[in-house]
């Protein structure tokens, strides 16, 4: 028996019952698929849950307003994929009629849709015989076949994007490809994948030659940069307090957050102190402290934030701020949100 028939079969035996594979409604495995990017299934499943009882059609999604999109989506991280999600939407309502498009290159041109995105849906939905590649799939065809080429290499993007083709199953590809995946997820994990009752061990290369714990290779990651938040945590006699919205490009765009002050390294408080008078919208202060005496490190992808929030109470009415009470209506980074949930005043 070749590859894709064991994969089948494992399939049929193994699979797991996933809301989104009830359906071949475009709309719902669409919004899956983007919630599932960089996201395991066990985090997203609320969140899919969540968006489907809100926003229940893709014109329902389309007419929200983005700081709803955006609040739902506190915690997932990767706020792009949201925006993007919103977008796509009203692209589909607009320019489509509230239908997705049914090929592999239509689907392609929606925002935030790449190569895996638009063949799980053209395959899942319609049909169409397009191989899934995800990090799953990398890791089931570099072992099975042992292959060494970077996957995140402009050379083996192209190489397991043909491999794939070339041994999945055309005439069942939504199965197929939901199964390798699944293959991927469950039977040849990243850590302690589960060789010795694997339908793939006679074949697999990297059984044979012992590198399944060095394959699938990867090039370098990009170097890591360090960054200095200091949140300026505004508190008056009311108990209001100030946020203020990211704008531009950049990591946690059009989310709030606490006025910020960026530095170069760790600050104690007499060095904040000249840096707070600098910002005009910050008034006369009553007592400034420091509410983490360790900085909060919060890893993304490429950089990692060493956090300190600075409660800063004052004696002037806050006239353009927000009620302690009302900053969780807000979106915010779950950073910010983790923060506000802890702090009693």
């Amino acid at each position: 028996m070749s590859f894709a028939p064991k994969i089948l079969n494992w399939y049929r035996e193994h699979q797991r019952e996933l809301p989104w594979r009830e359906t071949r409604e475009p709309y719902r495995v669409w919004l899956s698929e983007i919630i599932l990017q960089q996201t395991r299934v066990a985090q997203g499943m609320p969140y899919y849950y969540r968006f489907v009882e809100a926003f229940p059609t893709v014109y329902d999604l389309a007419n929200a307003p983005e700081e709803h999109v955006l609040k739902l989506w506190q915690g997932l991280g990767y706020y792009s994929r949201a925006r993007n999600l919103h977008a796509t939407a009203k692209i589909v309502v607009v320019d489509f009629h509230g239908e997705f498009p049914k090929t592999y290159k239509g689907l392609k041109s929606l925002k935030g849709v790449g190569d895996y995105t638009a063949s799980a849906i053209a395959s899942f939905c319609f049909d169409v015989a397009e191989p899934v590649v995800d990090g799953n799939v990398y890791r089931v065809l570099s072992r099975y076949f042992g292959v060494d080429i970077p996957i995140n290499s402009t050379q083996g993007i192209k190489y397991f994007k043909e491999l794939a083709r070339e041994v999945m199953d055309a005439g069942n590809i939504r199965d197929y490809n939901q199964g390798i995946m699944e293959f991927g997820a469950i039977q040849c994990a990243p850590k302690k994948p589960y060789c010795l009752l694997c339908p793939l061990q006679e074949s697999c290369v990297a059984l044979k030659e012992n590198k399944v714990d060095t394959l699938p290779v990867k090039q370098n990651k990009t170097k890591v940069r360090n960054r200095y938040f200091n949140y300026l945590v505004l508190l008056d006699k009311n108990e209001s307090t100030v946020l203020e919205q990211r704008k531009g490009k950049g990591i946690w765009q059009n989310l709030y957050q606490f006025p910020l002050i960026e530095s170069e390294k760790r600050l104690q408080a007499e060095e904040l102190k000249p840096l707070i008078m600098e910002k005009e919208d910050v008034p006369e202060l009553e007592s400034l402290s420091l509410y983490n005496n360790e900085p909060i490190v919060h890893k993304l992808s490429h950089q990692h934030l060493f956090t300190q929030f600075w409660i800063l109470k004052t004696s002037y009415i806050l006239e353009e701020g927000t009620h302690w009470n009302e900053i969780g209506n807000f979106p915010v980074p779950v950073l910010i949100a983790d923060f506000i949930k802890t702090l009693k005043i």
